[in-house]
């Protein structure tokens, strides 16, 4: 582990290799697990508002699922996370024609309908950020889906942190990233 500002960050974000192999997995992430994406205040916010420009993409399972449940729940252990469908996909989910488990909320971004790409901790995976009171934990979570996408990264040579580089400047800004790439250069060398 090393500090950067109010961040401690586990060296396996520099060591390890990744690169999400969507033909392999069909987006597993997204319909296993038992909790939701998880979420902060401002996202709840988010999701409230775009749920409307969200909603022509999403299918009826998830359609019935967020008009019962609301746009985001918390779960058990008071986590704010979103929806899932019976237990399983998150309710954001839609598939391609291939099956592959894809997010309605990026989709509806990526064709121009909102300005909000999808949940941070979606875009950060497979890095983990938990916020504490005086700093925020930055871990690389390890997951057997995630099998092939760890072996396509070290086949492109691609670090945790270069995969998620844009997830990561969004969410700690140009400067912290500069000087993580400082860090990870010394550490590898």
């Amino acid at each position: 582990m090393f500090q950067l500002g109010k961040t401690i960050i586990s060296e396996e974000i520099i060591e390890k290799d990744f690169v999400c192999n969507l033909s392999a997995c069909k987006g597993a992430c997204c319909v296993d697990g038992e909790a939701g994406a998880p979420l902060d205040e401002e996202e709840t916010k988010i999701l409230d508002k775009i749920y409307p420009k969200v909603k022509p993409f999403l299918r009826k399972e998830g359609i019935a699922t967020i008009e019962k449940e609301g746009t985001w729940v918390t779960s058990e252990w008071g986590e704010v996370e979103t929806p899932l469908i019976n237990g399983a996909d998150c309710a954001y989910v839609i598939f391609d024609e291939k099956n592959t488990a894809l997010c309605a909320i990026e989709e509806a971004y990526n064709q121009g309908e909102i300005d909000w790409k999808k949940p941070i901790s979606c875009h950060l995976y497979p890095i983990r950020v938990k916020d504490y009171s005086e700093f925020s934990a930055v871990n690389y979570h390890k997951w057997k889906i995630c099998d092939d996408a760890c072996t396509l990264g070290k086949e492109l040579q691609v670090p945790i942190y270069k995969f998620v580089k844009q997830a990561l400047v969004r969410k700690f800004g140009q400067n912290w990233y500069d000087e993580l790439e400082k860090v990870a250069q010394k550490h590898l060398e």
